[in-house]
């Protein structure tokens, strides 16, 4: 009964789990470009920053507007391939007894859905790790290059 049950809701989350991964991807697409473009900025314009430091902030509060500029692609980084692996394996059970009662075709289909989520998925993972890394090196030399002035003033 309860493995039935079981069953059921991890199926019931298999669409909902791959329309989050196609988003995680969209968006993973948005921040890459997004940050090309602020590399571009940053290449043109050499006094550039992503920073804005109102005069009378905090040094905390220049930090909290850091993290939450990078908090986004930091968490896309770190969930998309937990969707990933949860869009391979709620398929995998239908799949395997597909296999068992000989229907190998029918396990290939699904099999791959599966796997084009989890490749998704990673990618997705993969550049939101390379926008959180190079966003936070520079965020950080920006924020730097603010304490240092304040320091001398």
């Amino acid at each position: 009964m309860i493995e039935t049950t079981f069953s059921q809701l991890a199926q019931s989350l298999l669409w909902p789990v791959m329309l989050l991964v196609a988003l995680a991807f969209a968006y993973a697409l948005w921040c890459a470009g997004r940050t090309l473009m602020e590399a571009w900025q940053r290449w043109r314009m050499p006094g550039y920053t992503a920073l804005n430091a109102a005069p009378e902030a905090s040094m905390d509060e220049l930090e909290l507007q850091v993290v939450r500029q990078i908090e986004p692609v930091r968490l896309l980084s770190r969930l998309s391939p937990m969707l990933g692996l949860i869009a391979t394996m709620i398929p995998l059970g239908p799949a395997l007894q597909s296999v068992a009662a000989g229907q190998g075709q029918q396990a290939l289909q699904v099999f791959s859905g599966a796997f084009a989520g989890v490749v998704l998925a990673l990618a997705a993972a993969s550049m939101g790790l390379v926008v959180y890394s190079v966003r936070r090196r520079w965020l950080m030399v920006e924020l730097l290059a603010i304490r240092k002035a304040r320091d001398v003033s």
